[in-house]
């Protein structure tokens, strides 16, 4: 069984990145959980442990102008889809954290919140967020007026005001409202 989860769906800047993992049964990584509950540096620890664990991994990568081409959600299923399809060996079944793959030829369960109850999905959440941190800080240092390091690019009051003296940089997501708010005020 594979798990397939997202990091970045929300930000206003940056790419979003998808992740799918076949563990072994039994797993030996312990501590595995919602990236969203882990401190970072956990998350980075078990990231690591997670690829020397796994059957298989793969991280899959999309740009803030594919997000804004096809839209978030497009953008995030046919990335889910292309991360489960590069796993050697191919699953038997995927566990989705609240997203339809009707593109795959495999039996998919959709599940909200998946992360919290799959240890597949979990491992996923990890590798997608901790990948996506990573490029988020390192634009942060390219960009540091919007405070990507500390903020991963979500609209903290911090990353709007920035936004709003700045405008947008390359790395928004121009289809997003807050972006599209300042470059409208811009147009005028």
């Amino acid at each position: 069984m594979a798990g397939v989860d997202e990091a970045g769906r929300g930000a206003l800047a940056g790419p979003l990145f998808v992740a799918a993992v076949i563990l072994p049964f039994p797993c030996a990584v312990s501590g595995i959980d919602d990236s969203k509950k882990l401190a970072p540096a956990r998350r980075r620890q078990l990231a690591a442990e997670i690829k020397k664990a796994a059957v298989a991994f793969s991280i899959v990568r999309r740009e803030a102008f594919e997000v804004d081409r096809l839209n978030v959600a497009e953008a995030t299923r046919q990335a889910m889809e292309e991360a489960v399809l590069a796993l050697k060996p191919s699953p038997h079944c995927v566990v989705s954290d609240a997203v339809k793959l009707p593109g795959l030829a495999l039996p998919v369960i959709v599940e909200a919140k998946a992360d919290a109850r799959y240890l597949c999905v979990a491992a996923a959440s990890i590798l997608a967020k901790v990948a996506r941190d990573e490029v988020m800080e390192e634009l942060g240092r390219q960009f540091p007026e919007y405070g990507w390091a500390e903020n991963k690019g979500y609209p903290t009051p911090q990353h709007l005001r920035a936004l709003g003296h700045h405008g947008p940089s390359p790395w928004h997501r121009k289809s997003y409202a807050p972006v599209r708010m300042v470059v409208s005020k811009q147009e005028w």
